[in-house]
């Protein structure tokens, strides 16, 4: 499998040993003089080689057979990770990063234009509205294909909500938008959507639809295939994903046929870091081109750097602190061992006033950022909610120790406290590896919370397993952060008595285990609700009840920090305009936009240029068993040059 080689250096030799196996990159390179004849005949690497489907001949990539072909052209933007894919299917995937990646891949049926993320149109052109608000129809754009070559359709977009409506496992990532949906037919380019009831997000329904030719092969094992094995993937969005290797890198190639335009940049590589401190490195060597999700002292010692640029921006996130109230299923079943002391809601409420949000603004975010508040960001106005401060959370030790001693958790002689009934009190306080804000905040936290007598154990963990800690109900606290949408639909309905789990340690939607029968009620007024300002007052209404429940505490809203080589990224759109992001975005408008620097301005960028296609090649280059025993030593030596590759 090829690897995200660093760009500084030389992509290596691919060789053919004994007719059985062309060799990875870096171990051609080890070989020896005779990996000099082999280079004529190098392949690329990619798995995807071995399965193309891809018939459009657009793609430099190699296809089916394992000969030699001529190294990828173009230029390359080349984007540093730490996040993780846990499914690369649309109807699976729930973490930012394959859901980023989904919006390059897919068009949706609507998108949200860059300058204030009102809606616009995607894969419809228009729609209009029945008079009962219950019939919606949309106009799919005429003249988009598949990439490979077949037209996007009506029946597409039907194809893909009909299964989702019916199919449990199709339904894991997206289900929410359909579950009002009480019928969706296609005729010629009409989708027809009739709704049980009217349902204000249909602006707003971020569902990548997908190819039915496609896909309809995949029916019956949809909540198992995970899309990441055949390439290029059929989609008819901006970029086309042509490879993937867990925890190295993933590869999307340019749509040069894309409604829109095709990209400005023919590669985009998302090279995976094992932390934010060796992608800030990878930036200043040139081996990446983008860096996001800084630390305010990497972002620091970025600025002023030669042909780097930083931004700073508000970002549509907030980071909290989820407490465990208790795990229970959606009928009621109670698993995990979550502290009782949780169900307590003075004790919760407690929490809140031990914790200087102030401080962890300060400290953890080096002031870039905003102490939190209600459940949606200020970043979307019209819905973020604040609690009025004479009744607010605010920092007070005093208060948390009231609350603490008048619900019967007392302090003993060492000054801590255990529960009502006499038993030891210690709660689990998890944090998650490639967050860098936990590990601070949890020292931070324990020692706040140490202050009021409540004894902590911490442990930050990778994201695999912090999730099925998590599911399983077996924590107390937990850090939490989620990106919210221009409409905020889908965060809210996290928190729903159905974001539970069906059964003990089945899929959990949100952050805890919430069930508040006031905030589904809430929930389902508001999602019924067309007027802006009504429901606008509704969503205010159901973040209030979080608050003041004090099952989940938001921490701050973190502003993003990111950082770019200018003498790649000629120009590029941030979202919203003029002061937002480049990643994150609620489309794809970073990427899509992206303008290769001018190559002659200097001697680096021209260097920088060159290196692009580099790059590339060295991702791409041969590793193609053609028969028997090959396929172990090629697994062998990309695990050794992979773990070469990461340190």
């Amino acid at each position: 499998m090829p690897l995200p080689l660093p760009r500084r250096r030389a992509f290596a030799l691919a060789a053919a040993l004994a007719g059985m196996a062309v060799l990875s990159a870096p171990a051609a390179a080890a070989s020896g003089p005779a990996q000099a004849q082999a280079q004529a005949r190098s392949s690329y690497s990619h798995t995807a080689s071995l399965n193309s489907g891809r018939t459009s001949g657009q793609s430099s990539y190699p296809q089916a057979e394992p000969t030699a072909v001529a190294a990828p052209s173009g230029k390359t933007l080349t984007v540093a990770t730490t996040g993780s894919v846990d499914s690369l299917s649309p109807f699976l995937a729930q973490r930012a990063l394959p859901t980023d990646i989904h919006r390059l891949m897919y068009d949706f049926l609507t998108n949200y234009d860059a300058a204030d993320d009102h809606a616009i149109g995607g894969l419809a052109s228009s729609w209009t509205t029945s008079a009962d608000k219950l019939t919606w129809t949309f106009t799919i754009r005429d003249g988009m294909k598949w990439s490979d070559g077949q037209p996007v359709t009506a029946d597409d977009a039907a194809w893909t909500y009909n299964l989702m409506m019916t199919n449990t496992d199709a339904a894991t990532a997206n289900g929410t938008f359909v579950a009002n949906f009480a019928k969706v037919t296609a005729t010629g380019n009409q989708l027809v959507i009739t709704l049980k009831q009217p349902q204000s997000t249909m602006l707003a329904l971020d569902v990548p639809i997908v190819p039915e030719h496609v896909w309809a092969a995949h029916v019956a094992d949809i909540g198992k295939f995970a899309n990441d094995a055949q390439f290029p993937v059929v989609g008819d969005g901006p970029f086309i994903l042509t490879g993937y290797q867990k925890d190295q890198y993933l590869t999307l190639d340019a749509n040069p046929n894309y409604w829109r335009g095709k990209p400005g940049f023919d590669h985009l590589v998302f090279k995976f870091y094992k932390d934010a401190d060796a992608e800030v490195e990878a930036l200043k060597k040139g081996e990446v081109d983008f860096v996001s999700g800084l630390t305010p002292a990497q972002y620091e010692s970025l600025k002023g750097q030669s042909d780097i640029v930083t931004n700073d921006a508000p970002s549509k996130r907030f980071y909290a602190l989820a407490i465990n109230p208790g795990a229970t299923t959606t009928s009621g079943q109670t698993f995990g061992d979550g502290s009782p002391a949780l169900r307590n809601q003075q004790f919760r409420q407690a929490l809140m006033a031990a914790i200087d949000t102030k401080t962890l603004v300060a400290k953890t975010l080096g002031g870039h950022g905003v102490t939190g508040g209600g459940y949606i960001p200020p970043a979307f106005a019209a819905y973020h909610w604040s609690p009025d401060p004479s009744t607010a959370y605010a920092y007070n030790p005093d208060k948390a120790n009231q609350l603490l001693d008048a619900a019967g958790f007392k302090k003993g002689s060492n000054g801590m406290r255990t529960m009502p009934d006499g038993k030891p009190l210690t709660l689990r306080l998890l944090g998650e590896t490639n967050r860098p804000d936990d590990a601070q905040n949890a020292a931070f936290v324990s020692d706040y919370l140490t202050a009021v007598g409540i004894a902590t154990t911490t442990s930050v963990m990778d994201q695999g397993k912090l999730s099925d800690t998590e599911t399983a109900g077996t924590f107390d606290l937990a850090f939490d952060s989620w990106q919210v949408n221009p409409d905020p639909d889908y965060v809210l309905s996290l928190q729903k008595c159905d974001g539970r789990p069906a059964k003990p340690g089945g899929p959990l939607n949100g952050d805890d285990f919430i069930c508040d029968q006031n905030y589904d009620a809430l929930y389902a007024k508001q999602i019924s609700e067309y007027d802006p300002a009504t429901r606008a007052s509704d969503v205010k209404q159901m973040e209030q009840a979080l608050y003041t429940d004090a099952y989940i505490n938001v921490l701050y809203y973190p502003d993003v920090l990111e950082a770019y080589r200018s003498d790649v990224i000629g120009s590029w759109e941030k979202q919203p305009q003029p002061n937002g992001v480049y990643w994150g975005q609620d489309g794809y408008w970073s990427f899509w936009s992206a303008k290769p620097a001018v190559a002659s301005a200097s001697s680096s960028k021209s260097s920088s240029s060159s290196s692009n296609t580099g790059l590339i090649a060295g991702i791409v280059i041969a590793v193609v068993v053609i028969v028997g025993g090959g396929g172990l030593v090629l697994t062998r030596r990309r695990r050794t040059a992979s773990a070469e590759e990461r340190e």
